[in-house]
């Protein structure tokens, strides 16, 4: 391995360099992007690079070693970790450095690299991936670092700690399940209906529209709940919602298809009403789905660390920020948030409040002076 100085394109990332590192025949802008091509070819996977052109992102921001070693806190990993039994944890982590097929490529086959992981799935439109791991043999912080050895670091904040990611109601998938089933079986019980019945065949006709009747209950009285529900509130409030007429036109449409079997008229429209109510939960069911790879809830705690730096007789401690007290010492690290008011002890700061004000300048602190929540340390 060599440096040379020529501006060319850097193999894993693409940014355009001028110092150029270079292994096996590539160029590379800085150790990282050559660390993590050094890896993928170690392990097979250079796969990665033929996806997608230069699909790596620029690792020139070297980690500290020492920065996941708040995810060694047993606190942190109860409210990080959503299963663990006696020989594995899964976890999902949000990398928002993952855009494209690449990404997903060594994302999957984390297990390649660490035979530790026993599998990785990967959110491509939400941006996270579920891991998998043996935790007698890999720790969640060594974890955290595989990722970011590969040009995917973690983002963890306070907002993951403190707010659970609401479970996609399984209760609207049995009702869209029922629909369907009944729907599907009714549209076929009406064939006859449609072509017309002939002969011995109209003695099936009665057994066919009771059949109707049975099929269409559970849709009324089960999957149609989330209409009703949702009319009934809005009744309450005193005013009428958008689900206030799909409520009455099943009701409407049940009773009279009713009326019709009963009286012996026709086999009603009750193919209409489980129609309707499966397609209403299919775009329900989507809009769901879509509304989970969004978020509307954030909150400063978005962008607050989960655990800071706090020195305590001179030694360096990870911390949990919920359990961080008045007058401890925090240590800022450079791009760091700052969690809390507070005044600067030691040397000079250079403050970026953009987040807090909008001011892109950065502010000089000196020691002694206040520092406020918020702002990010950037010198």
């Amino acid at each position: 391995m060599n440096t040379t100085t020529n501006q060319t394109q850097c193999y894993h990332c693409g940014e355009e360099v001028i110092t150029s590192v270079r292994y096996d025949d590539k160029v590379f802008c800085c150790q990282g992007c050559k660390s993590v091509y050094t890896i993928l070819n170690k392990n097979g996977l250079c796969e990665y690079y033929n996806l997608n052109e230069t699909p790596g992102t620029n690792l020139q921001k070297e980690i500290r070693a020492d920065k996941f070693l708040f995810l060694e806190d047993p606190a942190i990993q109860k409210k990080l970790i959503h299963f663990q039994n006696e020989e594995q944890t899964h976890i999902t982590f949000y990398l928002p450095q993952m855009h494209c097929s690449s990404c997903l490529y060594l994302l999957e086959n984390l297990h390649r690299i660490n035979k530790h992981v026993i599998s990785s799935r990967v959110n491509f439109p939400g941006k996270e991936v579920t891991v998998v791991f043996n935790h007698h043999e890999l720790s969640l912080s060594k974890l955290a670092a595989l990722l970011s050895s590969v040009g995917y670091e973690p983002y963890i904040s306070l907002h993951d700690l403190e707010h659970k990611k609401p479970a996609f109601p399984k209760s609207m998938i049995y009702q869209l399940g029922v629909a369907g089933f009944s729907f599907a079986n009714i549209m076929l019980l009406s064939f006859p209906e449609y072509l017309g019945f002939e002969g011995d065949e109209e003695s099936l006709q009665t057994t066919f529209r009771f059949l109707n009747i049975i099929l269409a209950l559970p849709v009324l009285l089960y999957s149609s709940q989330p209409f009703f529900e949702s009319a009934w509130k809005g009744l309450r409030n005193k005013f009428l919602n958008i689900d206030a007429p799909v409520a009455l036109a099943i009701l409407i449409t049940f009773f009279r298809s009713l009326y019709e079997v009963w009286a012996g008229i026709s086999a009603g429209y009750f193919d209409s009403m489980t129609g309707i109510v499966f397609f209403m939960l299919v775009g329900r069911v989507l809009q769901n789905k879509t509304y989970q790879q969004l978020s509307f809830e954030r909150d400063y705690t978005s962008y607050f660390p989960v655990a800071v730096t706090v020195i305590k007789n001179d030694t360096e401690k990870p911390t949990a920020l919920p359990d961080v007290k008045v007058n401890d010492t925090l240590l800022i690290h450079h791009d760091e948030i700052i969690p809390a008011d507070g005044i600067l002890t030691r040397g000079k700061a250079l403050i970026d409040y953009s987040f807090v004000t909008g001011e892109s300048n950065p502010v000089v602190k000196e020691m002694g002076e206040i520092i406020y929540a918020g702002g990010r340390q950037t010198g």
